[in-house]
């Protein structure tokens, strides 16, 4: 598609992937609207990338329905969907906590199905629209201290799989990102030390990955992408 044709609406678009992605799309003529949960975050952001908020909690249906209201009649439509918010939490499994494992999945399965189904609502309609679901290379493998995490990332990639098959004959595009590490506040936040950042994934490798799949003509799409570093440990 035409990205100065994009109307679009990036959940957790504070930092980030989603920040980013927010960034390089304005700059090539996108209309965008990004959310997050928290109003001075969101604000803060919202004067930096000069573009329309709204403070939402992707896990409360009420909030994601107000956003989609909100971006419809600030921007006429929507087009496209980037399904970015997402949290993280890494202990063994002995050590998770129910609570740990409720959280992950409240935002990165619920929260995600929650404003997918919003947009093809939309999309169906107009029998047009594009949704990219940000999953993580732990919705494709597990690993050691990843079962709450890679549980939901996991559910991400059954639903962009169920999407797919479900909205493809409505012309609407579905696919999935996957970034191995990226150098965000993230990785902190789920308990990983942050070191040797030099040739670690930034959020603009991610954010001009979307940009590319939005960018190719509607008669294709990309269904998935894995984004790795190439040499992360190089000296």
């Amino acid at each position: 598609m035409n990205i100065n044709d994009v109307k679009v609406i990036i959940t957790g678009a504070t930092s980030g992937i989603g920040y980013e992605t927010a960034k390089v799309l304005k700059k090539h003529g996108a209309q965008v609207v990004i959310s997050g949960r928290n109003d001075a975050k969101l604000q803060k952001a919202i004067k930096e990338l000069d573009t329309l908020g709204f403070v939402a909690d992707v896990t409360k249906e009420e909030d994601v329905k107000a956003l989609f209201d909100f971006a419809i009649k600030s921007m006429g439509t929507i087009n496209v969907l980037i399904n970015n918010a997402g949290i993280g939490s890494l202990t063994l499994l002995t050590e998770t906590t129910l609570k740990d494992f409720q959280n992950q999945w409240e935002v990165n399965t619920k929260g995600l199905f929650l404003a997918g189904r919003e947009a093809a609502k939309h999309f169906i309609k107009a029998q047009y629209g594009n949704i990219i679901n940000i999953g993580s290379t732990a919705a494709v493998r597990g690993f050691q201290t990843g079962s709450a995490y890679v549980a939901s990332k996991f559910a991400v990639t059954g639903l962009t799989e169920c999407w797919r098959a479900e909205l493809r004959p409505h012309n609407i595009r579905v696919a999935q990102v996957n970034p191995s590490e990226v150098v965000t506040d993230f990785i902190e936040k789920a308990g990983l030390e942050l070191k040797n950042t030099t040739y670690k994934l930034k959020p603009s490798e991610i954010a001009h990955t979307i940009l590319a799949m939005l960018s190719l003509s509607d008669i294709g799409f990309i269904p998935s992408a894995e984004v790795w570093a190439t040499n992360p440990n190089r000296k």
